[in-house]
């Protein structure tokens, strides 16, 4: 800092709360505010809602790093709007994720998602059988064996205590209505009660009634003991264990609760103290159980909201499927510049800035020219110099991309939302080829889109001589003078050839669609050739995924089809070693397949194994 700021700068003892925006601007700049920034970029327990409120922690990384000048000037640049802009940054209980972190939903979201499940009918009927009916059926036991026992002695008495069990049970009848199993004529307890009442009324039992309550009584006795024995208060301590567990919703209302502080727009990147079991602090405060583990479906649900790396989400099985890979990718936008600083809390920072920045509009600092380039805030291009070059770092994370979609999901394709975000980060890294993605032609000409035709040329030249190209029979040559010349139109007709339906256009109809994927490997082709994509051990691993999911028990003929596909695109570029060791773990595979599987991809298998013996 220079002496002109230094000599404006407030007491150091100044208190933050109540302060005005300029206040707090001024107050962050003493000893004791940098000393406070400077723990928080340690920490990380920060929030930046918007990306202003990053500018004073960069001034605190600039001092730290005996940059005093920089720090100096970017304080000077930005002085003018402290009193209508925060500079500065939220605390926070808990560290804001690291600039590699995405996740699946939101705190929010999750707890949203919670927040709509009811309490299930069938578990809470379940509940009132143990704890109020089959006590009640005992009762009406233990009176039919005393009664029978002993019919003549003390009969009066009988009969009052018969009474006084059929007004509790209309009592009972009224007030619990969830079970309904004792309104079953035909059920065991419904025989008791017809037979009591016919005592009670003092009307001798019809040789029916009596052969049923014989029965009933026997079975009774037979199934579950004597209402006393030993036998039967096992199986009763047993069932009033399983009714005391608390019921489903009301863990989940533990569970809102333990959410309810956190940040909604955030994820979490511990979630252990959110699905553990209750604590002997929540037992005493809600009246559940000390220990009580909260249900497995809403601990996956809570799981959604864990911020971490992709490769820890994909580890532990959140991310399902390719296309909630691709929501969770679209974030990798924000934070790929982010990763490329050297130091930690720089990063963290960045990552921060990045994501407040995203969807947003402030023309305060952003011209129409770059109304998105966060990179030209001041204090972003203050600390640019430690950054790496962010055009490689955009490649360097489309690889990333790339490479984890096709690890991870190596017979899905590329869904249109990851198709996106790789465009995105196409954008950013400069590529000259953009991907092609759904809807790939003109809905109104029926033309391909032009980047249908990159793509499809791209794949021409990464194919041509390969199993890919014998397999689905492309004229590689005719397809690159198509995309050559620019011919959108011959190349949607060459698609509806290809499908057999020379009448159909490209936009609509799914057969043709399948044929302009297989034409442009679904952007897989442009992965390899333009952003470098390499899977790590090779393509050999990719093409075994990938059958593996063409023959998966689950597959249907729409993603068999894709899964085959992309074997295809995986097989043609293993070295022939790979191929041959590839092929032969197929055979092996198929022949273990179920009849109906292996029915199901004879055909396509035979026409491999020609295909691949034609490619030598």
């Amino acid at each position: 800092m220079d002496e002109n700021t230094e000599n404006r700068l407030p007491a150091p003892g100044l208190p933050t709360a109540g302060l005005s925006a300029a206040g707090l601007f001024e107050h962050h700049l003493t000893d004791e505010g940098l000393a406070r920034l400077w723990s928080m970029l340690d920490s990380g327990r920060y929030e930046v809602r918007v990306p202003e409120e990053a500018a004073l922690l960069c001034v605190a990384w600039l001092v730290r790093a005996g940059e005093s000048g920089a720090a100096a000037a970017l304080v000077e640049e930005i002085r003018p709007f402290a009193g209508e802009v925060r500079f500065a940054p939220h605390p926070a209980d808990r560290p804001v994720p690291g600039a590699d972190a995405v996740h699946v939903r939101t705190v929010g979201e999750v707890a949203g998602m919670l927040a709509l499940r009811a309490p299930r009918p069938g578990i809470a009927a379940q509940h009132e059988a143990l704890t109020v009916w089959r006590p009640f059926e005992d009762e009406l036991l233990d009176h039919r064996l005393r009664a029978g026992a002993d019919p003549e002695q003390d009969a009066g008495r009988h009969t009052e205590e018969g009474a006084a069990l059929l007004a509790r049970y209309r009592r009972l009848a009224a007030t619990h209505t969830r079970c309904t199993e004792h309104l079953d004529p035909g059920s065991n307890p419904a025989v008791l009660r017809r037979a009591l009442e016919e005592q009670v009324a003092g009307r001798a039992l019809s040789p029916r009634l009596a052969g049923l309550l014989r029965r009933a009584v026997a079975s009774m006795v037979a199934k579950r003991g004597r209402p006393g024995s030993a036998e039967h208060t096992r199986l009763r301590a047993a069932q009033a264990a399983q009714a005391d567990r608390p019921a489903h919703h009301d863990l989940t209302a533990l569970v809102l609760r333990r959410l309810a502080p956190l940040d909604v727009s955030r994820a979490v990147e511990d979630i252990g103290p959110l699905i553990g079991p209750v604590t002997a602090e929540e037992a005493a405060r809600y009246g559940l159980p000390a220990g009580a583990v909260v249900p497995a479906s809403v601990r996956a649900a809570v799981a959604t909201a864990r911020s971490a790396p992709l490769d820890t989400l994909l580890e532990h099985g959140l991310i399902p499927s390719a296309e909630v890979l691709g929501e969770v990718a679209e974030q990798l936008i924000c934070t790929h510049t982010a990763r490329g600083y050297a130091d930690a809390s720089l990063r963290t920072l960045m990552a921060a800035t990045y994501r407040a920045g995203r969807d947003r509009r402030y023309p305060l600092w952003w011209t129409p020219k770059h109304h998105a380039r966060i990179t030209e805030l001041p204090w972003v291009r203050a600390v640019a110099p430690w950054a790496a070059d962010p055009v490689e770092q955009a490649r360097s994370t489309l690889r990333t991309l790339g490479e984890v979609c096709v690890r991870a999901f190596p017979g899905a394709g590329l869904p249109n939302l990851t198709v996106r975000v790789l465009s995105g980060l196409a954008r950013l890294a400069e590529l000259p080829v953009p991907f092609a993605a759904e809807p790939l032609a003109d809905s109104y000409s029926g033309m391909a889109a032009p980047e249908v035709l990159a793509a499809a040329r791209t794949a021409a030249e990464l194919l041509r001589g390969t199993v890919y190209e014998r397999y689905h029979g492309i004229d590689h040559a005719a397809v690159r003078d198509l995309a050559d010349a620019r011919d959108r139109h011959g190349f949607a007709l060459l698609c509806a050839e290809r499908a057999g339906r020379p009448e159909q256009p490209l936009v609509s109809d799914p057969a043709v669609v399948a044929q302009a994927h297989v034409l442009t490997t679904s952007n897989l082709a442009t992965l390899v050739v333009h952003a470098g994509l390499a899977p790590r051990g090779g393509w050999g691993g990719p093409a075994r995924g990938a059958f593996a999911a063409a023959t998966a028990p689950a597959a249907t003929a729409k993603s068999t089809a894709c899964a085959w596909r992309q074997l295809l695109f995986h097989l043609a570029l293993c070295d022939a070693d790979e191929r041959a060791r590839v092929l032969t773990w197929i055979d092996a595979r198929a022949a273990r397949l179920p009849a109906r599987a292996a029915a199901r991809i004879a055909g396509p298998l035979a026409d491999l194994r020609l295909a691949a013996a034609a490619v030598g």
